[in-house]
């Protein structure tokens, strides 16, 4: 399992959360001190755990500050918050709990009682169900025209998030219900996106990416609730090498990275 995580995860670092910085207009300087500390954080990935592979997840770490500092200095200038504008804070946030996850990773140490193994996955989920789906949801959240449907998905995402993040360490009862408000947020970022967004697009190409986008999620999503429940109720589950395989894979090649090739050949405004 470890190589197939160690791929996912190298691609969330150097493609997924660069593609959405692209997407959110960050600043230049955010996206290069992004990349200075991903490069050295993907090649920790492969190498033996030890000071070696520390000190480049260190540099890891340290460039997920940039869109966390981003974010802060971003909800400062706001009297308000929209919902598309709470998931987008979400998505710059995120970053930075997969950098601790790999500095500790890496050094073969449980954090908070959570072993090296389930950090990895830690460090995965917050590209992908963290940057990714919060991302997503507020591009669709604004390209709808803020309906009530997707401000719901903007604000369920960001939520369910932090509800399973929660759940690491109040208990299986509250991961579960962060993954009912994840998998209902995300199961609308998906309808959206298949019944308004996939139907304005361009050319067949962009439409055929956000199809794929969407379709995926009413599978992947699926297998994390059944997950989740499975976990809090002791019922019969998919084994967390499945999950890896199954909804880990698709979700970062069908949902995050269809989607966000769809949404930069949308070239929308930057959120």
């Amino acid at each position: 399992m470890v190589p197939l995580v160690n791929v996912v995860i190298m691609v969330g670092m150097l493609v997924v959360v660069p593609a959405g910085l692209h997407l959110i207009g960050v600043p230049r300087a955010v996206r290069a001190a992004w990349l200075a500390g991903a490069v050295p954080g993907a090649v920790s990935l492969w190498l033996p755990r030890g000071p070696v592979a520390v000190a480049l997840a260190v540099l890891y770490a340290l460039a997920t500050a940039a869109p966390a500092l981003h974010a802060a200095a971003r909800l400062a200038r706001r009297r308000c918050l929209a919902p598309r504008e709470v998931a987008v804070l979400t998505a710059l946030v995120t970053p930075a709990v997969a950098g601790l996850s790999l500095v500790w990773e890496r050094a073969g140490h449980p954090l908070l009682g959570f072993k090296p193994a389930i950090l990895a996955l830690t460090v995965a989920h917050f590209h992908y169900a963290g940057f990714a789906a919060a991302l997503t949801a507020g591009l669709v959240c604004r390209a709808t025209g803020d309906r009530v449907a997707s401000k719901a998905a903007a604000l369920a995402v960001p939520g369910g998030t932090l509800l399973v993040l929660a759940g690491y360490f109040i208990g299986d009862w509250a991961e579960l219900a962060g993954a009912v408000a994840l998998t209902a947020g995300m199961w609308l970022v998906g309808l959206l996106t298949w019944t308004d967004v996939r139907r304005r697009a361009p050319d067949p190409l962009t439409r055929g990416l956000l199809a794929v986008s969407a379709a995926v999620l009413a599978a992947t999503m699926a297998l994390a609730l059944s997950w989740a429940l499975g976990e809090a109720t002791g019922l019969p589950h998919p084994s967390i090498e499945w999950m890896a395989a199954t909804h880990g894979v698709c979700n970062a090649a069908g949902f995050a990275l269809c989607g966000l090739a769809a949404w930069r050949r949308l070239r929308p405004r930057p959120l």
